[in-house]
């Protein structure tokens, strides 16, 4: 994690701290799925191969140009799943501060990525993509502000600053037509990128010290770190110099007040 995101993320743990003593806390569980709108998996490119037969013997001395295109979060894995706890605590009757755990996961996801041309057979080949599990941890602080003076149903705005580790991330790419498979890819590094967003949300009282909330928000999360040590060597080294991306997570939260 760069100094920046390492800053950022202190401060943010640092802000349930300063009010800790203020109050007793609530706890809070965490379920939801998280949609994103914007952000590529990878980027488009086009690199020519004068020689297919180190990936398949049967091809040497075909030539291919790989005509790879950018695709999105959305196309390849879809929505994701969250789970968390969070701690918050009073600052007074209508505002709080929270520190957050949280933990978001998809399945691997697969789709066309793209095609390779053989002028051999003045024809394109479909090159697919399987990417592996998107599995993130976010640890974020945050301010929560209620509208209202109480009673049971609580509507609030809330704003979030802190970090998230994204596991590693391998592909496998198939060109069914040619016989050729690379397996097990290095794609994108594990690492710290920094994250935050914004929530708009409804808390409901079940009892005195039970509460159901259900919310809404917009969430950034900053550039992975691309591993190119496999893809150098066939010309698409830069592909993964990206993997930000922004989402719109949907969760429901069942706050407990001690």
């Amino acid at each position: 994690m760069n100094r920046t995101s390492a800053a950022l993320l202190t401060l943010a743990l640092a802000l349930p701290a300063t009010a800790m003593a203020q109050s007793a806390p609530s706890f809070s569980l965490i379920a939801g799925y998280d949609t994103s709108v914007s952000g590529d998996v990878h980027k488009g490119a086009i690199a020519p191969i004068a020689d297919l037969g180190p990936l398949n013997p049967a091809l040497a001395g075909v030539s291919a140009e790989l005509q790879i295109g950018a695709r999105s979060y959305d196309r390849i894995y879809g929505k994701a799943t969250h789970l968390g706890v969070e701690m918050a605590w009073p600052m007074g009757n209508s505002d709080e501060v929270f520190g957050q755990l949280l933990y978001t996961r998809t399945g691997a996801g697969s789709t066309q990525v793209g095609g390779a041309f053989v002028p051999a057979l003045e024809s394109t080949l479909p090159v697919y993509g399987r990417f592996g599990a998107y599995k993130a941890l976010a640890l974020e602080g945050g301010y929560r502000y209620y509208f209202g003076s109480g009673g049971s149903v609580r509507p609030y705005i809330a704003g979030r600053l802190g970090a998230t580790h994204v596991n590693n991330i391998k592909a496998t790419f198939t060109i069914p037509d040619a016989n050729i498979a690379l397996n097990d890819v290095p794609f994108f590094k594990s690492g710290w990128q920094l994250s935050g967003g914004a929530d708009l949300g409804v808390l409901w009282a079940l009892s005195g010290n039970t509460s159901l909330g259900l919310e809404v928000g917009a969430r950034y999360h900053g550039n992975l770190s691309g591993d190119d040590s496999a893809l150098a060597g066939l010309g698409l080294a830069g592909i993964n110099n990206t993997g930000k991306r922004t989402s719109y997570p949907v969760n429901l939260r069942l706050q407990m007040r001690f």
